[in-house]
Parts: structure tokens; sequence; C-alpha cells
């Protein structure tokens, strides 16, 4: 039985709330504008970030993020990744969690792509 876990994708530049549980960045580079006071994390997990061939191939382009979301899954299959991604389930059992990215869109984000893998407790990055 797959037992779904509580994560969700917030932007850095939302002021976090209590329901918010831990909050982890999950960009490579640290968002304009924002303090590391204000961004009341509790850890910056940029190792799991996407390449930056893969990030600035993608740019964010809403037709692309099929395909940028499976070469970011296969990504996650190098060991420093994977167990970065390991880290984050381990956190998501323990409290509800909440991945932050300073993206406009998270819904098409290298943050929804984890959000999903994350939730589903034991699915490999692959599908």
């Amino acid at each position: 039985m797959t037992t779904r876990r509580l994560v969700q994708i917030r932007r850095i530049y939302d002021d976090p709330t209590p329901q918010d549980g831990t909050r982890v960045l999950v960009d490579r580079l640290w968002p304009r504008g924002v303090s590391k006071t204000r961004a009341h994390l509790d850890e910056w997990c940029k190792q799991i970030a996407p390449s930056t061939e893969l990030r600035t191939w993608y740019g964010h382009d809403p037709e692309l993020f099929d395909e940028f979301a499976r070469r970011y899954r296969e990504e996650l299959t190098n060991p420093d990744r994977a167990e970065a991604l390991a880290h984050l389930r381990e956190l998501a059992g323990q409290n509800k969690l909440t991945l932050l990215t300073g993206t406009k869109s998270t819904d098409i984000s290298e943050a929804a792509v984890l959000a999903d893998l994350v939730a589903q407790q034991g699915r490999s990055p692959r599908k």
C-alpha cells in the first residue's frame, strides 16, 4: 500500500505559516530579495536542484515541462541527488513538508516534480 505524505509547494516570497511544517528550499540559487532571516528555512537542499544545463534548457517553458520532469527524474537517480531525495522523504515522514522555490509558476517547477516523488513513499524517481 502506498502512503501519501503531506507535502506542499510554496514560493519562498510568501510569508511562512504555522501549517508549513518543515520548510526546505529546493532551488540551487538563492532567491533574489529574500534574506535568510525572512526565509524561515529549516534547510536549503540545493544539491537536489536540477543541473544548470537542464534548468537553462527548460527555462520554465510550460510546453517543455513534461520533458523537463522526465529528464529531472533521471537526474534524481544520481547518487547525491538520490540521497537528497531520500532525505526529503524522511523529513516528510516526520512532519508536514513544504518545498520552497523562487519560481513564479510552482506547478511547473522542480518543486512540483519533487513533491510528487516525495509524497509517494517507496517510488523510484523514474516513472
